[in-house]
C-alpha cells in the first residue's frame, strides 16, 4: 500500500527517514487503524530540503516551458491511471466518502490541466525608455523557492493547487502536509511527480510539526513565497512571521459562508445545493454553507424539504459507497462540534435534526431559532452542522 511505501521524508529526490526523536502516527479516522508512522523531520531536514530546492531551481527555471509542461501531462496520466488506488487512499486517510474522493480527484486533474497551460502563460512587455533610441524590457521570472503548507480536509487537491502552479512557472517547492494526512497531502504528490520525471530537488516533502521545528519552515531565508491553507488563526501567525522576513504570503483560510434562498428560488434545487454544500466531506470545507438564510415567504416549504433530505443522509463507513457522511478527522474535532451544538441548544436554539456523536462520527444537525449573537453564527463550523435563518426581504438578508 501507499502507506508503507511513502511513510518517509522526501528530500533532494531521496526517500529517507526523519531524524527527530518522535513519530507522527497516521490513523484511519473511521476505525482508528494505524496506517503509518513517520519519524518527524527536524530543523536540519527542513534546511536540507530548502537547500536542495535552491540548488535545483536555477536549471529548472531556465528549462524551456514546453519541456516543463510535459512533466504535468505525465502526472495527469498517472492520476488517471491510478484513480482506484488514490480513491482508496483518500478514504482510508481522510475519512472521505466515495463522492468526496471523486470530487477531490476530479478537481486535482482540473488544476493539473491548468498548470499545463500556466507554464506557457507568462508574458513580458516592451516599455518606452526615457533615453532616445532605447527600449525597456520587462521579464517575468520565477520567484525561486516556494514553501507550501497544506491542510487535512482536501490534502491531495490543496497540496497540488499550490505545488503544481509553482513548479509549472519554474520554481522549486518545499511542501509540509498536515500531520493528520501526510500521505495524501505529501508522499503521494511527491511520488506522482517523481514518476512523471520531475528532476530531483525541485519538490521536497517534510513531515513534521511545530512542536519540533517551530517557525523554521516560514522563517528560513531561502523561500520567497509561503502558501498556506488552513485556519484564520494560524494564517494570521504565518502572515505575521512571513512579513517580518519580507516574504510574500498566499493564504486560503477558513470561512463562514451564507447560502441565501430568495422567495423566487427553485426550492428543490436550492435544497440539493444547500445539502451538498454543507454536508460534503462531513462539512469540513472552508467554503461550505455554514448558514442557510431563507426568505420567510418560502421558509416553511424549504425547511420541510431540507429536513426531509438531511434525514436521508447515511452516516458510517466511508468505504461503503452508500455512505454520505463519514468521520471527522479526529475525536477532538468531533467533541468540539458536539459541545458547540449543545451550547447553542442550551442558549435557546431548536434542533430540527440532531445527529448522534459516536467517536469520530457526527450525524447531521439542523438548527433553527438560533438567537442573534450566538457564538455559532460568528465562527466556521468544520462539521455537519447547519443553521437555518429566516429573513424578510433581500435587504435584511444582506444585513444578516
Amino acid at each position: 500500500s501507499y502507506f508503507s511505501e511513502l511513510a518517509l521524508q522526501f528530500i533532494d529526490g531521496e526517500w529517507r527517514g526523519g531524524s527527530g526523536s518522535w513519530d507522527i502516527v497516521d490513523f484511519n479516522p473511521y476505525n482508528g487503524e494505524k496506517l503509518a508512522s513517520i519519524t518527524v523531520a527536524t530543523v536540519e531536514e527542513v534546511d536540507a530540503a530548502y537547500r536542495a530546492a535552491e540548488r535545483a531551481q536555477p536549471q529548472w527555471g531556465a528549462t524551456n516551458p514546453y519541456a516543463r509542461r510535459a512533466v504535468f501531462e505525465r502526472a495527469l496520466r498517472i492520476i488517471e491511471d491510478r484513480e482506484k488506488e488514490l480513491t482508496e487512499t483518500i478514504i482510508a486517510e481522510c475519512g472521505g466518502t466515495h463522492v468526496k474522493a471523486g470530487f477531490e480527484l476530479h478537481l486535482a486533474k482540473e488544476f493539473l490541466r491548468e498548470a499545463v497551460q500556466l507554464a506557457l502563460r507568462p508574458e513580458g512587455r516592451v516599455l518606452p525608455s526615457p533615453v532616445d533610441g532605447k527600449e525597456n524590457r520587462l521579464y517575468r521570472l520565477p520567484v525561486g523557492v516556494v514553501g507550501v503548507i497544506s491542510p487535512f480536509n482536501f490534502p491531495f487537491l490543496l497540496s497540488l493547487k499550490s505545488v503544481a502552479p509553482a513548479l509549472a512557472l519554474g520554481n522549486a517547492v518545499v511542501l509540509k502536509p498536515h500531520q493528520n494526512t501526510p500521505i495524501c497531502g505529501g508522499g503521494l504528490v511527491a511520488r506522482i511527480f517523481q514518476e512523471a520525471g520531475l528532476p530531483a530537488g525541485l519538490l521536497n516533502v517534510v513531515v513534521t510539526d511545530i512542536a519540533e521545528i517551530g517557525d523554521a519552515l516560514i522563517e528560513h531565508p531561502v523561500p520567497k513565497v509561503i502558501s498556506f491553507t488552513g485556519s484564520d488563526r494560524v494564517g494570521r501567525h504565518v502572515a505575521t512571521v512571513a512579513a517580518a522576513h519580507f516574504k510574500r504570503t498566499v493564504l486560503e483560510l477558513g470561512g463562514n459562508s451564507a447560502l441565501v434562498v430568495l422567495d423566487d428560488a427553485d426550492l428543490d434545487y436550492a435544497v440539493d445545493a444547500a445539502v451538498f454544500s454543507r454536508f460534503v466531506h462531513q462539512g469540513q470545507v472552508c467554503m461550505a454553507a455554514n448558514r442557510v438564510l431563507v426568505d420567510r415567504a418560502v421558509e416553511r416549504e424549504f425547511t420541510e424539504k431540507f429536513v426531509a433530505k438531511v434525514e436521508t443522509l447515511k452516516v458510517g463507513d466511508p468505504a461503503d459507497p452508500t455512505t454520505h457522511i463519514g468521520p471527522l478527522i479526529n475525536e477532538g474535532q468531533a467533541e468540539a462540534i458536539t459541545a458547540l451544538v449543545d451550547q447553542t441548544i442550551a442558549g435557546g436554539a431548536t434542533a430540527l435534526v440532531r445527529g448522534r456523536t459516536e467517536g469520530t462520527l457526527v450525524g447531521p444537525t439542523v438548527l433553527s431559532g438560533v438567537p442573534e449573537g450566538a457564538a455559532i453564527l460568528g465562527q466556521e463550523v468544520f462539521g455537519p452542522v447547519v443553521t437555518l435563518i429566516p429573513f424578510d426581504g433581500d435587504d435584511e438578508a444582506v444585513r444578516i
